[in-house]
């Protein structure tokens, strides 16, 4: 059996599309929606960018350049936000894939599938938080979909605020899909799934709150704060 790759219409019948994926020997448009899914994140993270999501908007500090050194630091912002797009939607759908093809014996194109919708979902959160930094000045993490402004209440720590800013309602959505579809295509017990998809969203969330501190050191050393 042919199974051929279709995003939107895998999000609108999961069960069905589950069993199609569960019992394909071969599978079609994999690498063309691996493309066009790395190319929304280009184009979102550009987007992004270009509002000066990141920088509050490039602050006034930033101001205080003269125009050509002002204009250097907007391109290589920009510049720095697509490669950062491009390694985002990379990461995450081959690196989990990968983690999971060792754990698991389900093949790694299948896991490939898994992680489009993973990624689609992310690039659809991140989409959201675009009319919450023009109209409502909220950083990602403090997201009204995140745990993030919960944190911000009891810490003014701001790694702590950054990881759970990265906990969100679309992230405990990733993880029941994810659970839910490598248990669908394998044969180990639920709580060993359940325990590799947390603990890889565990290291995620790590990760994400390091690169976040990382990220707002480096752009306050370029805009001199």
């Amino acid at each position: 059996m042919t199974y051929h790759n279709n995003l939107l219409r895998f999000l609108f019948s999961m069960d069905d599309h589950l069993i199609r994926v569960k019992e394909a020997e071969s599978i079609k448009r994999v690498w063309k929606v691996n493309v066009l899914l790395i190319l929304l994140s280009l184009i979102l993270y550009g987007y992004m960018a270009y509002l000066g999501m990141g920088t509050n908007l490039l602050s006034p500090q930033a101001q205080s350049l003269d125009p050509l050194a002002y204009e250097q630091q907007k391109f290589w912002f920009l510049a720095g936000r697509l490669i950062f797009g491009l390694l985002f939607a990379v990461f995450i759908l081959f690196i989990p894939s990968l983690y999971f093809s060792l754990l698991t014996d389900i093949p790694y194109k299948k896991l490939i599938i898994m992680q489009q919708v993973v990624l689609f979902v992310l690039l659809v959160e991140r989409a959201i938080w675009i009319p919450l930094a023009v109209f409502n000045g909220l950083d990602w993490y403090v997201s009204p979909v995140s745990f993030g402004i919960i944190a911000s209440y009891f810490t003014e720590i701001p790694w702590l605020i950054y990881f759970f800013g990265a906990i969100s309602l679309f992230q405990l959505w990733i993880i029941w899909f994810q659970v839910r579809y490598i248990r669908n295509l394998t044969e180990i017990k639920k709580q060993w799934v359940w325990g590799y998809v947390l603990l890889f969203h565990f290291f995620f969330w790590l990760l994400t709150a390091l690169l976040a501190y990382m990220d707002q050191y480096m752009i306050n050393r370029w805009f001199g704060q």
